[in-house]
Protein backbone atom coordinates (compact mmCIF):
# COMPACT_ATOMS: atom_id res chain seq x y z
CA UNK A 1 0.00 0.00 0.00
CA UNK A 2 1.31 3.02 -1.25
CA UNK A 3 1.57 6.16 1.20
CA UNK A 4 -0.42 8.49 -0.97
CA UNK A 5 -3.50 5.78 -0.56
CA UNK A 6 -2.91 6.84 3.67
CA UNK A 7 -2.41 10.20 3.11
CA UNK A 8 -5.46 10.60 1.17
CA UNK A 9 -7.40 8.55 4.31
CA UNK A 10 -6.15 10.85 6.72
CA UNK A 11 -9.43 13.17 7.15
CA UNK A 12 -11.35 10.38 6.77
CA UNK A 13 -9.11 8.72 9.93
CA UNK A 14 -9.31 12.00 12.31
CA UNK A 15 -12.96 11.92 12.07
CA UNK A 16 -13.26 8.07 12.82
CA UNK A 17 -10.97 8.08 15.64
CA UNK A 18 -11.64 11.53 16.87
CA UNK A 19 -8.42 13.34 16.17
CA UNK A 20 -6.77 10.32 17.31
CA UNK A 21 -7.89 10.60 21.04
CA UNK A 22 -6.18 7.36 23.00
CA UNK A 23 -8.02 6.88 25.29
CA UNK A 24 -11.12 7.09 22.64
CA UNK A 25 -9.51 4.58 20.67
CA UNK A 26 -8.15 2.04 23.51
CA UNK A 27 -11.86 1.76 24.35
CA UNK A 28 -13.23 0.99 20.86
CA UNK A 29 -15.45 -2.32 20.52
CA UNK A 30 -15.37 -4.94 17.42
CA UNK A 31 -18.58 -3.32 16.67
CA UNK A 32 -17.27 -0.14 17.05
CA UNK A 33 -14.70 -0.28 14.53
CA UNK A 34 -17.04 -2.52 12.33
CA UNK A 35 -19.04 0.76 11.78
CA UNK A 36 -16.13 2.91 11.45
CA UNK A 37 -14.97 0.36 8.79
CA UNK A 38 -18.02 0.65 7.36
CA UNK A 39 -19.09 4.30 7.64
CA UNK A 40 -15.66 5.85 7.21
CA UNK A 41 -13.16 6.17 4.18
CA UNK A 42 -10.50 3.80 6.08
CA UNK A 43 -8.36 0.82 5.07
CA UNK A 44 -10.96 -1.52 5.41
CA UNK A 45 -8.54 -4.37 6.65
CA UNK A 46 -9.47 -5.62 10.19
CA UNK A 47 -6.95 -6.36 12.03
CA UNK A 48 -5.44 -2.82 10.85
CA UNK A 49 -8.39 -1.30 12.37
CA UNK A 50 -8.40 -3.20 15.17
CA UNK A 51 -4.41 -2.43 15.43
CA UNK A 52 -5.55 1.42 16.87
CA UNK A 53 -7.31 -0.30 19.84
CA UNK A 54 -4.42 -2.41 20.70
CA UNK A 55 -2.13 0.23 20.06
CA UNK A 56 -3.93 3.06 21.97
CA UNK A 57 -4.29 0.68 24.73
CA UNK A 58 -0.22 0.26 24.30
CA UNK A 59 0.35 3.74 24.60
CA UNK A 60 -1.59 3.86 27.43
CA UNK A 61 0.58 1.57 28.83
CA UNK A 62 3.96 3.12 27.73
CA UNK A 63 2.60 6.48 29.67
CA UNK A 64 2.20 4.57 32.69
CA UNK A 65 5.41 3.78 32.88
CA UNK A 66 7.14 6.37 31.56
CA UNK A 67 5.48 9.69 31.68
CA UNK A 68 4.39 9.97 27.76
CA UNK A 69 4.60 8.09 24.88
CA UNK A 70 7.75 10.43 23.82
CA UNK A 71 9.66 10.02 26.73
CA UNK A 72 9.58 6.38 25.99
CA UNK A 73 10.90 7.05 22.11
CA UNK A 74 12.83 10.10 23.15
CA UNK A 75 15.23 8.01 25.32
CA UNK A 76 16.18 5.76 22.72
CA UNK A 77 18.27 8.87 21.61
CA UNK A 78 18.93 10.64 24.89
CA UNK A 79 16.59 13.20 23.74
CA UNK A 80 18.64 14.56 21.07
CA UNK A 81 17.65 14.23 17.27
CA UNK A 82 19.60 12.16 14.55
CA UNK A 83 20.09 15.31 11.90
CA UNK A 84 21.37 13.45 8.94
CA UNK A 85 24.08 15.68 6.27
CA UNK A 86 22.46 14.04 2.79
CA UNK A 87 23.33 15.47 -0.11
CA UNK A 88 20.34 13.98 -2.16
CA UNK A 89 17.19 12.57 -1.21
CA UNK A 90 18.44 9.16 -2.93
CA UNK A 91 20.82 8.91 0.08
CA UNK A 92 17.94 8.88 2.38
CA UNK A 93 17.24 4.95 3.72
CA UNK A 94 13.99 3.67 3.73
CA UNK A 95 14.90 1.88 7.71
CA UNK A 96 17.58 2.16 10.25
CA UNK A 97 19.14 0.49 12.88
CA UNK A 98 17.77 2.65 15.14
CA UNK A 99 13.76 1.92 13.74
CA UNK A 100 14.55 -1.65 13.56
CA UNK A 101 15.64 -1.37 17.43
CA UNK A 102 12.19 0.89 18.13
CA UNK A 103 10.19 -1.41 16.13
CA UNK A 104 11.17 -4.30 18.25
CA UNK A 105 10.71 -2.45 21.08
CA UNK A 106 7.08 -1.25 20.57
CA UNK A 107 6.19 -4.23 19.52
CA UNK A 108 7.58 -5.96 22.58
CA UNK A 109 5.09 -3.34 24.42
CA UNK A 110 2.09 -4.64 22.71
CA UNK A 111 1.83 -2.58 19.19
CA UNK A 112 0.86 -4.11 15.94
CA UNK A 113 1.74 -2.88 12.44
CA UNK A 114 5.10 -1.33 13.45
CA UNK A 115 8.16 -2.42 11.64
CA UNK A 116 11.11 -0.37 11.04
CA UNK A 117 10.15 1.30 7.79
CA UNK A 118 6.92 2.74 9.18
CA UNK A 119 8.70 3.42 12.39
CA UNK A 120 11.72 5.38 10.61
CA UNK A 121 8.51 7.56 8.35
CA UNK A 122 6.97 8.22 12.15
CA UNK A 123 10.59 8.96 13.65
CA UNK A 124 10.87 11.50 10.89
CA UNK A 125 7.34 12.52 11.20
CA UNK A 126 7.62 13.36 15.45
CA UNK A 127 11.25 15.13 14.63
CA UNK A 128 13.28 12.49 15.92
CA UNK A 129 15.75 12.20 12.31
CA UNK A 130 15.36 14.98 10.61
CA UNK A 131 15.82 13.54 6.86
CA UNK A 132 15.59 16.62 4.89
CA UNK A 133 18.79 17.75 2.41
CA UNK A 134 21.32 19.66 3.44
CA UNK A 135 20.59 22.31 1.19
CA UNK A 136 16.31 22.29 1.93
CA UNK A 137 14.54 25.62 4.22
CA UNK A 138 13.87 22.78 6.69
CA UNK A 139 16.91 21.01 7.50
CA UNK A 140 17.96 21.38 10.99
CA UNK A 141 20.87 23.60 10.38
CA UNK A 142 19.14 25.69 7.91
CA UNK A 143 15.93 26.28 9.94
CA UNK A 144 18.48 27.68 13.21
CA UNK A 145 20.06 30.13 10.57
CA UNK A 146 16.97 31.92 9.93
CA UNK A 147 15.35 32.41 13.22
Amino acid sequence: MSWSIVLAKRDAYQAAFKNFDVAYCAGLSDEDLAAIKEHYNVIKHFAKLKSVRSNAQAALKVQEEFGSLADFLWSFVDSEPIINQWEDSAQMPAESPLSVQISKALKKRGFKFVGPVTTYSFLQAIGMIDDHIKTCDFHTSNRKRRL
